[in-house]
C-alpha cells in the first residue's frame, strides 16, 4: 500500500518531490484545524471575507509566473496556458468580491401580512477532492464559492500534484485568509473516506472519474452528507452545414487538443453534417498535424505531455481497441519513443459507436470524428452518451440552434463556440457526469443552509 504521494515531471519522466500521507493524528488535528478557522471565517462580516478573497486574486496575479511553472512542472500544461490560468484565478476571486453581497442577499417571500425572510447561512467545513489537471482552477472554482457562503475548505488534492496544492495554502495565508479557513490534508483514499462519517465534515465536492466519485458520494450519503460532483463527460462538437467552417475547425482545434486534451469539457466526439464533413476532416486534420508538441516550458510549445505515463497506456489502449473493431486512423496514434508522456495529436474516422474512444471518456489527444446524415442524427448521435456535461453547436440560424439546443442533453450548450467555465455563469453535468453546479449564483448557495424566519402573526 503507498505511503506517499510522488509528482513526477510527465515531460521528463524525473521524480519532483516525495510527500508522506499524513497520519490519524496528523488529519485530527488538520480538522480540528478546519473547524475552528470555518468558525472564524463565517464570523467575519460578508465584507471582510470579500476582501481577503478580493486579496487572494492579488496574491495569485502577484505569483502567477512561479505558480505556472509549477503547474507545467508537475503535470505538463504548457506554460502560456498554466499562466493564463492563474489568471483566470485571480479573476474569479475578484468576481465573487464584487457580487458576493448581492449573490447571498436575503430573500422576502410574499405571505401577505406577515414577514418572511430566507437566508443563505454556511454548513461548516466542506471536503474537496480535486483532480490534477486544472490544478489551481479547479480547486479554486470549487473553494471561492464555497468560501464566500462562510464555510470552510480542506482540500484534498491529487497525488501528482502536491507542489501545487502547498503554494495554493500558502497564497491563501498570504491573503490574510484566516488560519483553518483553507485546509490541505495529503492522504491515502480510505483516509479521505473516512473523513465523511466525521461529524465536522458537513459536505463533500469532488471532481473526479466516475467510479472515484461514486465512491465517495455513496460514502457521503450513508453519512447524510450533501455531495456535488462533476465527474467528467464525453462531449458533443456539433458542426451542422451552415456552419461558419473555418471558425468551426480551428475552435475545435483548441476545444479538443487544449491541456493535451485532459479536460472535462472538452470536445471529444466530433459529429459534422454530411455535406461538410469531407472539407471539415481534411481542415481539421491538417491544423491538428501542425499543433507544436514540445517542452511544456517552451513558451511556443502549444501542447505538452499527458500528465503521466500510465494515462498515456490507458489512452493508447482505448484508440488500440477502437482501431482494431474498425475504426480508421487518419492521423496519430503512436506511442513515440523517449522519456515523458508525450502522445501525438489523433485523429479518427469511421469509428463505431461502440468503440472505446465514444463510449468511455478520452482523457487525451484524441478526436473521433463522426458523420451525421442531418441535424437530427446529430443530435441523437450526442445523446448517445452516458455522459451529459457540455457540448458545442455550430450553425448560423442561431434560433435554430437554440431549438436543437433544448434537446441535447447536457447542464450546458455553447452555440458558435467551444465549452468553457466562467464564474457568472454555473457549470456541472447531468447523468454520469454528476450532478449540482459550481460557479456563479448555484455554486455560492449549494452548500448553505436556506434558513427560513417566518413571523407569524402581525410581528409584534
Amino acid at each position: 500500500m503507498a505511503v506517499e504521494a510522488i509528482s513526477i515531471n510527465p515531460a521528463t519522466g524525473k521524480e519532483l518531490g516525495r510527500y508522506p500521507f499524513m497520519t490519524a493524528d496528523q488529519i485530527e488535528a488538520a480538522v480540528a484545524n478546519a473547524e475552528e478557522g470555518s468558525g472564524i471565517w463565517a464570523g467575519l462580516p460578508i465584507e471582510s471575507r470579500m476582501a481577503a478573497l478580493r486579496q487572494l486574486g492579488e496574491v495569485l496575479s502577484r505569483r502567477r509566473e512561479d505558480l505556472a511553472r509549477t503547474i507545467s512542472l508537475e503535470m505538463g500544461k504548457p506554460v502560456t496556458a498554466a499562466v493564463a490560468e492563474v489568471v483566470k484565478c485571480a479573476h474569479l476571486c475578484a468576481w465573487y468580491a464584487d457580487h458576493a453581497p448581492a449573490l447571498l442577499a436575503d430573500e422576502a417571500p410574499d405571505v401577505g401580512d406577515e414577514q418572511a425572510v430566507v437566508r443563505y447561512l454556511p454548513l461548516g467545513v466542506i471536503l474537496a477532492v480535486m483532480p490534477w489537471n486544472f490544478p489551481i482552477w479547479q480547486v479554486l472554482r470549487a473553494a471561492v464559492p464555497v468560501m464566500t457562503s462562510g464555510n470552510g475548505f480542506i482540500l484534498k488534492h491529487a497525488e501528482n500534484v502536491q507542489g501545487c496544492a502547498r503554494a495554493l495554502e500558502a497564497c491563501f495565508a498570504e491573503a490574510g485568509v484566516p488560519r483553518g479557513a483553507f485546509v490541505v490534508i495529503n492522504a491515502d483514499r480510505a483516509a479521505v473516506s473516512g473523513l465523511l462519517a466525521d461529524a465536522r465534515i458537513a459536505g463533500l465536492t469532488v471532481t473526479a472519474g466516475v467510479a472515484a466519485g461514486s465512491a465517495l458520494a455513496a460514502e457521503a450519503g450513508r453519512n447524510l452528507k450533501k455531495s456535488l460532483l462533476e465527474l467528467g463527460g464525453s462531449d458533443p462538437y456539433i458542426v451542422l452545414a451552415d456552419a461558419d467552417l473555418d471558425a468551426a475547425v480551428a475552435t475545435a482545434i483548441a476545444a479538443r487538443f487544449q491541456n493535451c486534451g485532459q479536460v472535462c469539457i472538452a470536445a471529444k466526439r466530433i459529429i459534422v453534417e454530411r455535406s461538410v464533413a469531407k472539407a471539415f476532416i481534411e481542415r481539421f486534420v491538417e491544423a491538428a498535424s501542425r499543433l507544436k508538441v514540445g517542452d511544456p516550458l517552451d513558451p511556443a510549445t502549444q501542447m505538452g505531455p499527458l500528465s503521466r505515463r500510465r494515462l498515456r497506456a490507458e489512452l493508447h489502449d482505448q484508440i488500440t481497441r477502437s482501431l482494431n473493431m474498425g475504426a480508421r486512423l487518419l492521423l496519430g496514434g503512436a506511442l513515440p519513443d523517449g522519456p515523458g508522456a508525450y502522445y501525438p495529436p489523433t485523429v479518427l474516422v469511421g469509428v463505431p459507436q461502440d468503440a472505446p474512444v465514444l463510449r468511455e471518456e478520452t482523457f487525451g489527444p484524441v478526436a473521433p470524428i463522426l458523420i451525421a446524415e442531418d441535424a437530427d442524427e446529430a443530435v441523437r448521435i450526442a445523446n448517445d452518451s452516458d455522459f451529459g456535461l457540455s457540448a458545442s453547436l455550430w450553425s448560423r440560424d442561431i434560433d435554430r440552434a437554440r431549438s436543437l439546443a433544448a434537446r441535447i442533453q447536457t447542464g450546458a450548450v455553447f452555440i458558435n463556440g467551444m465549452s468553457a467555465s466562467d464564474p457568472r455563469v454555473p457549470i456541472g453535468g447531468i447523468k454520469k457526469s454528476g450532478y449540482g453546479r459550481e460557479l456563479s449564483h448555484f455554486g455560492v448557495k449549494e452548500f448553505t443552509n436556506a434558513q427560513l424566519v417566518w413571523v407569524k402573526g402581525d410581528g409584534r
